[in-house]
Order: structure tokens, then C-alpha cells, then sequence
């Protein structure tokens, strides 16, 4: 019998459901790091919440472990990588607690706008000062959501109901899904010049991280009221400390911090702050959701070998793993490449399967290449809330077949829309082994590799002798070179497998020559 650890506390649902199909289940909550690699050998999975972090220690000491279940949306707190390199399965709940996060953003929102928690404990306390409470109205203010996907267009619906102006920046929302959900698309310097009130829904990335900062708070309005349900990190705290005090911000209610559990903070204690211990997904309703949802996908796997939301491998049924998971891996390496070479959301993509491929299950490749797409601005996209996610941004996706492929068995393409072009990428499979055919209208032959350098660059001579020697002087080692031309003296592309990722300064040196188009370093 297989066994399973619930080391956090969850509904009395998930244990049920571990039951119900035959799986042993332990229930063993606040346990030191110490104490659960202590245990972690006895059991096949380990089903969280964001209490306990399952580190790369924790991983290895489960000789036994098979899948790690986080019932929620963030994964913030297990170390995927070392989940992926021990073969361990990482699993969420995406959406099971969207509605409760979205409608404790907007309870914060009608709490800053009211200073409703001041009053409660100045009234409480046997005062009556009605005259130091001048709320705002929010009815025709300007909300602006950094971040409109599931939740931030859950919070865009319920603002609308209470007569707000929703203006909203997400590189992947579209102008039709956009007008479909009644926001309007901005950019960010717009969110930060319009808005009256701010709330942000975005993942934690690079890209994200201190988002809002004191450059970016000086561009807002005085007045200005800060939502943060999303991720602690997407705020420098000390700047909104210093808005607080200096008046320009009217209120900020922070869900989430940047060092949790937030036994202290900065921001403690300052005049129109409110704080909630990460209460974003804490409903009786979303806490029984992600409890049955992560056991019931445990389970799944544990007993019959189905993948559902997982964050580190493609989901697919344990009946079709064999046959689909070369043509699955192809069609998101397709998919992740092309997202990290594409500067400009896309508006649509059509996935073309020719020859034997045509006669499989498409969907989970459609569903693998949309996360590949999606994954280098929302790392926590898997192959199940991936068609969804695009359905959110109003991508639209379609699928075609055609029994017969040009020179090849199989033929895997992505056809992609961005503004009015059209962009085409290509792959087959060589001994189980993906690989690239065209890359944006250029025939090529090239292996994948965990690093590589895209270079477009003008078809002239020196080019390829002048890259090497960069790469080598920079201790760049290349471990294949792989070249494309549209025609002679036109347009050419070179991809470089290399041991390490080539650096931003060393990019830059490379988009200096001047027959350089454009540089990128891909990673998968």
C-alpha cells in the first residue's frame, strides 16, 4: 500500500478522499525539518499548504517519494528543481481558490477605502470619532490591476459591479479579452499615472519582483490606495512605509510579505496600513477545494500513474505516456523556445500535428506547447491551466491534422500570431529525440540542449569565426553550432549549444557586430 504524508493542516476531506482509494494516509502537522527527514523515507508523496517547504534536504531524504502535493496555487515554498532532478512530481490546485482570493483583494480594497479596521478598534475602545474617519467612495474611481489573468479578472468583474473604471497591464492579455471581461488594456506607466487604487495579481518573476518601488510610486497619484493578495516579494515595503508616512498614499493592505510568517514588519504600526496573515485563499469553501483537488490528483498518480497540474512534467494518462511523450517533450520545448524569442504578446497559435503524430491524442501537446509559451512570464503554467490561461488572455488556439508530412514522419509546427505577422516554428523526432526543423521561415537541423544562443544575423562572411572567438574569449564553451539561411546573403540563423548560459554582457558584446539582428540566450 502506498503511503502519504499530510504534513500541514488541510481538510478532513483529503484524508478521505487517500482513503477511499486505498491509499495509507498520515496526518502529522508542525513538524521540524529535522523531524520530516527524519520520516520522509516511509512515505511515496507528501501533501502541503505553505507551512511546511519541502527544500532540496527534504527531497532526498524521501528514498520513496513520488510526488509532492501543494493544495493551493503558489509553489513557492518546494524547491521544484530538486524535485525534478529526483524525479519527483510537483502538483497544484490553480484554481481552486481564485474566487476567495479575488474577493479578499476586493474586501481590502473597501477596508482602505473606508479605514474600516482603525474605526473598529478606536470605537471598541470607548471612542466615538466619527469626525477622524473621512472615507472615499469608490464608485467612478480608476482601479488598476497589475496582472489580469483568472484572479485579476475575478477582481476586474467585482469592481465593475461596484461602478469602477478598470484599467488593467498584463503582457499576455489581448485587446479582445480585454474588452470581453470590460477592462481596458494599458501599459504599466499608464496603471501607475491613472489609477486611484492599485492591486496586483502577478506572479513573482524577475520581471515582477519589487514592481512597486519608489520610482514607481512617485508616478502614481496622491491619494493612491495599494492592494497586494498576490506574492510578498512584488513590494518594496520600506518604499510604501515612506508613501504612508509622507501622505502620498492614502492606504496600503498588504495580504502577503516578503519575509512570511510576518512576526514583524516594517510596516507595522503605520497609519492607514492593514495587515491579514496571508488569508487570500483562507474560506472554508477554497480550503475544502484544493484539499480534495490535490488528493484526488495524488492519488490519481500514485495508483494509475495520470498526471494532473503538474508544474515540473506533462500530464498525461498513464495508458498514452508511452507513445506521447517524445511528440508531448517536442511540442513544448517548441513552445518554450518560441515564448523566449517573442517580445510581444500573442494574439493566436495554431498547432499543426502532420503524419503519424496527426492520429494521437493532440491535446496534450497542444497543452505542453501553450505552456512552453507561457512559461517564461508565468513560471507556474502547467499543461492542465494552460488552455485555460490562454483562454483568460483571449489567445486564440487551434488545432489541425494532416495524415502526410513534407520529408519527415512526423511534423510538429506552431503557426503563432503576434500584431498582423505570422510567425512559424518547426520540430520532428529523430531517435526518440526532439528536434528543430524551421525556426521563423528557416530551414534548420538542430538539437535541444538546457543552454543554448540564438543569434539572427545578416548572411555575410566572418560572422561564425567572429562569434567563436567572443564565445572562447569569454570561456563560453560551444557544444554545437547549428546554422540556417532563408537564401544566399539574406537573412540567417545560428543556434549554439553551450555548457553555461551566455551572460547579459557577453549578449550585448555579441549584438554589437554589426551584422547582428538580434541575440537572445535560451534556456530549457
Amino acid at each position: 500500500m502506498v503511503r502519504v504524508l499530510i504534513a500541514d493542516k488541510m481538510s478532513a476531506s483529503a484524508i478521505s478522499v487517500f482513503k477511499n482509494r486505498g491509499v495509507d494516509v498520515d496526518v502529522i502537522t508542525g513538524l521540524s525539518k529535522e523531524e520530516l527527514i527524519k520520516i520522509m523515507p516511509e512515505y511515496d508523496g507528501l501533501a502541503v499548504r505553505s507551512s511546511t517547504s519541502p527544500d532540496a534536504e527534504i527531497i532526498a531524504a524521501g528514498t520513496k517519494l513520488k510526488v509532492i502535493g501543494r493544495a493551493g496555487i503558489g509553489t513557492d515554498n518546494v524547491d521544484k528543481v530538486a524535485a525534478t532532478n529526483l524525479g519527483v512530481v510537483v502538483m497544484n490546485t490553480p484554481f481552486g481558490n481564485a474566487i476567495t482570493t479575488a474577493e479578499h483583494a476586493i474586501a481590502l480594497l473597501l477596508s482602505c477605502a473606508r479605514q474600516i479596521p482603525a474605526a473598529s478598534v478606536r470605537t471598541q475602545a470607548g471612542e466615538w470619532p466619527k469626525s477622524d474617519f473621512k472615507g472615499i467612495e469608490l464608485y467612478n474611481k480608476t482601479l488598476g490591476i497589475i496582472g489580469c489573468g483568472n484572479i485579476g479578472a475575478l477582481v476586474a468583474e467585482r469592481a465593475l459591479g461596484l461602478k469602477m473604471k478598470v484599467i488593467a497591464y498584463d503582457p499576455y492579455l489581448t485587446e479582445e479579452r480585454a474588452i470581453a471581461i470590460g477592462v481596458e488594456k494599458v501599459e504599466l506607466d499608464d496603471v501607475f499615472a491613472r489609477a486611484d487604487a492599485i492591486t496586483l495579481h502577478t506572479p513573482l518573476i524577475d520581471s515582477t519582483r519589487g514592481i512597486i518601488n519608489r520610482e514607481n510610486l512617485a508616478k502614481t497619484k496622491p491619494g493612491l490606495i495599494l492592494v497586494n493578495a498576490a506574492r510578498g516579494g512584488l513590494v518594496d515595503e520600506e518604499a510604501v512605509k515612506e508613501a504612508l508616512e509622507s501622505g502620498h498614499l492614502r492606504a496600503a493592505a498588504l495580504d502577503v510579505f516578503s519575509v512570511e510568517p510576518a512576526k514583524e514588519n516594517v510596516l507595522f504600526g503605520t497609519k492607514n496600513f492593514i495587515a491579514t496573515p496571508h488569508l487570500g485563499a483562507s474560506t472554508l469553501e477554497a480550503q475544502e477545494n484544493v484539499a480534495v483537488q490535490i488528493a484526488e490528483q495524488m492519488a490519481d498518480y500514485l495508483l494509475t500513474g495520470a498526471v494532473s497540474n503538474a508544474l515540473n512534467t506533462p500530464s498525461i494518462s498513464a495508458e498514452e505516456a508511452p507513445r506521447l511523450k517524445p511528440f508531448v517533450a517536442l511540442a513544448e520545448k517548441l513552445g518554450t523556445m518560441t515564448g523566449q524569442l517573442l517580445s510581444e504578446p500573442v494574439d493566436a497559435v495554431e498547432f499543426c500535428y502532420q503524419g503519424n503524430v496527426a492520429k494521437l491524442n493532440t491535446k496534450p501537446m497542444t497543452a505542453a506547447a501553450l505552456a512552453g509559451l507561457l512559461k517564461p512570464m508565468m513560471p507556474e503554467v502547467n499543461m492542465v491551466s494552460a488552455p485555460a490561461i490562454a483562454r483568460d488572455r483571449g489567445i486564440e488556439v487551434k488545432e489541425s491534422t494532416l495524415e502526410t508530412a513534407d520529408n519527415h514522419d512526423n511534423i510538429v509546427k506552431l503557426i503563432l500570431t503576434v500584431k498582423d505577422k505570422k510567425y512559424e516554428v518547426s520540430g520532428t523526432i529523430y531517435g526518440g529525440e526532439p528536434r528543430l526543423t524551421n525556426l521563423f521561415g528557416v530551414t534548420m537541423d538542430a538539437a535541444f540542449s538546457e543552454n543554448m544562443l540564438y543569434v539572427r544575423n545578416e548572411d555575410k562572411p566572418g560572422f561564425i569565426g567572429a562569434l567563436g572567438s567572443l564565445l572562447g574569449e569569454n570561456k563560453v564553451n560551444i557544444a554545437t553550432f547549428f546554422l540556417g539561411r532563408d537564401h544566399e546573403g539574406g537573412s540567417a540563423i545560428c543556434l549554439v549549444s553551450v555548457d553555461v548560459a551566455v551572460s547579459e554582457a557577453v549578449q550585448a558584446k555579441i549584438a554589437d557586430f554589426a551584422q547582428v539582428k538580434f541575440v537572445r540566450s535560451i534556456a530549457f
